[in-house]
């Protein structure tokens, strides 16, 4: 799961070909040229922004599914409320304790974690790239997943380094307490041992996105049985600056894009180059769009549905759903209604790719 946190600007990064008049009245500041948007493989009523090349390369390989306006009813437009819907799965006026993830891993480990890691599991059930679990994994009895706090953090276990302490008490304490964290960290050698196992990988940008995949794949080919992965990509919360003046397709949101893009390319490259690829399915996700109408500020501002991309060997490709409806007169107002609840994607991936049995999902909402 790919996290784009901030608020993606969907209209921007999947470009309604079809409505595309109703589209530049509305943002006519930061609006894509049709002519520098990138065609999709008999695709007519949308292209995607274009710095996403290795996207579009992977969708018309039949590897990408793009599915639009994606959201749930009443949508909430704070960062906060807003990720926690989507981390949990609740309904917008709900607040739940557990995360989405970790009631799907709960089902399938009911006594985690007593007794874990075992032969069945010997392995994490799911892996935060960052230093907070995300909520998404939040089980009934405890958090299902484990963070590896950065990519220098994760290069650091698997050669054992640590950062030096002072010559302080404090200092003291702090390397005491790293060593009772060390103890405590069941999996630390079953990460290192998978780890261990891929000596050599495809090339990857140096970007955090790309890095944090990079240890992905890394862990999946090493063998981890690891169900869950998430990583994260900041800076989606574009008021101001989305794009350049002088040239709409470059500026800060194409920045993002194409290290996205170009990130997921690398991954789906290394993955095949390991013989892993058929094991893998991809999600992006945001908390929330941006409005239809661009503001004065050559920004967008909160808003509520968006597309969401999914990725893989074994996904059906194509896009889902109709391009949002363009106002003739838009405002500031103006959102792009939800055609497909998130929840239905989750849903989806859960019975179509893990094979979780529908009577077994729907409860646990």
């Amino acid at each position: 799961m790919i996290q784009m946190t901030g608020g993606n600007d969907g209209l921007n990064m999947v470009i309604p070909i079809d409505k595309y008049s109703g589209y530049v009245n509305a943002r006519s500041n930061i609006a894509i040229a049709e002519g520098k948007a990138l065609e999709l493989v008999n695709m007519k009523k949308v292209k995607i922004h274009p710095s996403m090349t290795k996207l579009q390369a992977l969708y018309n390989q039949g590897k990408v599914c793009v599915v639009q306006s994606v959201g749930y009813p009443s949508p909430n437009f704070s960062h906060f409320r807003a990720t926690d819907i989507w981390l949990t799965g609740s309904d917008a006026d709900k607040v739940i304790t557990t995360g989405w993830g970790g009631r799907y891993l709960q089902t399938e480990y009911p006594n985690y974690p007593v007794g874990f890691p075992n032969a069945e599991m010997p392995d994490p059930l799911a892996i935060q790239i960052g230093s907070i679990v995300s909520p998404a994994f939040q089980g009934p009895v405890t958090n299902a997943g484990m963070a590896i706090t950065s990519t220098n953090s994760f290069y650091d276990l698997l050669e054992g380094k640590e950062d030096d302490v002072p010559n302080t008490k404090a200092g003291k304490e702090l390397k005491y307490i790293r060593m009772i964290a060390k103890q405590s960290n069941k999996y630390a050698d079953a990460i290192k041992l998978a780890a261990g196992k891929v000596t050599s990988q495809g090339a990857y940008s140096n970007t955090s996105i790309s890095q944090q995949l990079k240890i992905v794949s890394r862990l999946i080919a090493g063998g981890l049985k690891t169900r869950l992965y998430m990583v994260s990509i900041g800076g989606f919360d574009t008021h101001a600056s989305q794009t350049n003046s002088g040239d709409t397709s470059t500026g800060s949101h194409a920045n993002l894009l194409g290290n996205l893009s170009n990130a997921i390319g690398e991954f789906m490259a290394d993955l095949k180059g390991l013989k892993v690829s058929q094991r893998v399915i991809g999600m992006t996700f945001s908390e929330f769009g941006r409005r239809i109408k661009s503001n004065g500020s050559m920004g967008t501002d909160h808003g509520a549905a968006a597309p969401m991309i999914l990725f893989g060997d074994y996904i059906n490709p194509g896009v889902l759903g109709n391009t949002p409806d363009m106002p003739g007169t838009a405002n500031v107002n103006d959102n792009v209604p939800m055609q497909y609840d998130f929840r239905s994607v989750y849903a989806s991936v859960l019975e179509q790719w893990f094979c979780v049995k529908k009577k077994r999902w729907i409860p646990s909402c």
